[in-house]
């Protein structure tokens, strides 16, 4: 089903959050553990600020960035504004080119664990390849009514990458999950019209059919081939129906 992502954390909001952590140059450093509020408030915020600094992986001149942080502090400052913002827009664009690249290699290095796992799926006893890609295996048959792209459906489900993590699961939360079938992943879209309701089958779905190069949120990396289980529960009435059936009421 369809995530939202948040948008990248810019270079400059990493610096306005990082910390002196420093090592080296004329930047005092306490000797004990902070014992009074004070001291322990600074530090708290010191350490937040380095984690935020640490986390996002960014090359700087430790006595720079000292000499730049108590600059601010006392009121001082050594460069123009224009050059200072500059520095940043520069940081700014090596910082999204960075992660452009990593998150190529990963896309990479997923897409072809996912080809790995689609072909070995694919010979699955049970297991069959439609032509876009999607591959499905029915774990339970029934008889019931096929729903259509435009229909909304309620299922149960549990959806995990190919090394098994669940990232999702309605079975786990113990409530049903009801939405329109048009407005989900394409391999849902395919694969549930292909089910009658009462059954339940797996769906290994390639990445394209998925959420592609972007991934979603944490857990889905780019280019993840995902495996759900889904049984499908019922086809409801679109909302827009049930509204014109109760005015004519």
């Amino acid at each position: 089903m369809k995530l939202r992502r948040s948008a990248p954390i810019l270079a400059s909001a990493v610096i306005l959050a990082a910390a002196c952590s420093p090592q080296g140059g004329s930047l005092p450093r306490a000797s004990d553990v902070p014992v009074s509020d004070l001291e322990k408030q600074s530090y708290a915020l010191g350490n937040n600020m380095g984690q935020g600094l640490k986390m996002a992986k960014l090359e700087f001149d430790r006595a720079q960035f000292n000499a730049g942080f108590y600059d601010a502090i006392d009121g001082e400052q050594r460069m123009e504004d224009e050059e200072m913002q500059a520095a940043i827009v520069a940081l700014q664009t090596a910082m999204q080119a960075k992660q452009m690249e990593a998150q190529q290699e990963q896309s990479a290095a997923n897409k072809a664990a996912g080809e790995a796992y689609l072909a070995s799926n694919a010979a699955v006893e049970g297991v069959t390849t439609t032509q876009s890609g999607l591959q499905y295996k029915v774990l339970q048959a029934a008889e019931g009514e096929k729903p259509t792209a435009e229909d909304v459906v309620t299922v149960h489900y549990e959806g995990r990458l190919i090394d098994g993590e669940v990232f999702d699961s309605s079975i786990q939360r113990g409530e049903p999950a009801t939405f329109p079938l048009n407005g989900v992943i394409a391999g849902w879209t395919e694969g549930l019209q292909l089910m009658s309701v009462g059954s339940k089958w797996e769906l290994t779905i390639p990445s394209e059919l998925a959420y592609g190069e972007r991934g979603a949120g944490a857990v889905i990396k780019p280019s993840s081939v995902l495996v759900f289980e889904v049984e499908l529960l019922a086809i409801e009435a679109p909302v827009a129906e049930e509204s014109a059936e109760t005015a004519a009421q």
